[in-house]
């Protein structure tokens, strides 16, 4: 039987990648999709808005938990808790692809995942999730290389750096046994002194239709390795997120990511 999916947002670039990877995907059915409140799109057809001809699913700006199984959002924090505390009074699983909580959302969002299960994830592409492997394990043999992480995103995004630019810095500085939040800088300018050793960089780039780029730099002495993911399309994150959400329907509560979906641990 197919998994009636709801999406939020779908009139956005991802939501209409989402539109796609639940129309192409043959498990999975479009039983629903939201709009924020008094939208002017209410009560269009998401398949008309998105492109794809008609599907029959008129946009809502209200949400209907009886309408969905799983619910699949990437929007913004303030919408995106909204939409949780909506599933969570329903019992209904949720795939949160949103970027940018504060500390106090983040608690919000552990605490519902002891309610409903919540896939929650900055990057729902398999290839990401497989370079988040790929770091760790050259943090733990490069353990006195130099570590830095580009990100670069189209000109829209509106946080930084990227939510997988913080994971991929996260992976690294967990297998090195360092706190990210004490070792990390996301900016130099100016005289800055000798680069300390225990020390994560970040730096981003933002500009023009990029998808997103991120490259995890481990700089030597006498040589550098790089590790690389570059998405052209938005269709891999979507094709994740849709595979996400087929997994988290049959799970219990609790706050899972990628790694879990597909058996990285």
């Amino acid at each position: 039987m197919s998994q009636q999916i709801a999406l939020v947002g779908v009139n956005g670039r991802m939501g209409r990648a989402l539109v796609q990877a639940v129309q192409e995907d043959k498990a999975s059915v479009l039983s629903a999709a939201f709009v924020r409140q008094g939208s002017a799109l209410r009560g269009l057809d998401a398949g008309e808005v998105t492109g794809f001809g008609r599907l029959d699913v008129p946009l809502l700006d209200v949400i209907d938990t009886q309408l969905f199984d799983v619910l699949i959002d990437f929007t913004r924090p303030e919408a995106s808790m909204s939409y949780l505390r909506a599933c969570v009074q329903a019992n209904k699983p949720m795939v949160i692809g949103t970027t940018g909580f504060s500390a106090s959302e983040l608690d919000d969002m552990r605490e519902a995942a002891q309610q409903i299960p919540i896939v929650f994830a900055p990057n729902f592409s398999v290839g990401v999730n497989l370079m988040l492997g790929l770091v760790a394990k050259a943090a733990q043999v490069l353990t006195d290389y130099d570590i830095e992480v580009i990100e670069a995103h189209h000109r829209y995004k509106v946080d930084a750096p990227s939510g997988t630019a913080l994971r991929l810095g996260q992976a690294a500085a967990d297998a090195l046994g360092w706190n990210l939040e004490d070792c990390s800088v996301y900016g130099r300018e100016g005289i800055t002194g000798e680069r300390p050793a225990q020390q994560i960089g970040f730096a981003t780039v933002r500009g023009g239709d990029v998808v997103g780029d991120h490259t995890v730099l481990f700089a030597g002495l006498g040589e550098r390795v790089e590790l690389t993911h570059k998405a052209s399309s938005r269709l891999t994150f979507a094709q994740g997120a849709v595979r996400a959400a087929q997994w988290l329907v049959t799970q219990p509560a609790g706050l899972y990511d990628m790694q879990d979906v597909l058996d990285l641990r």
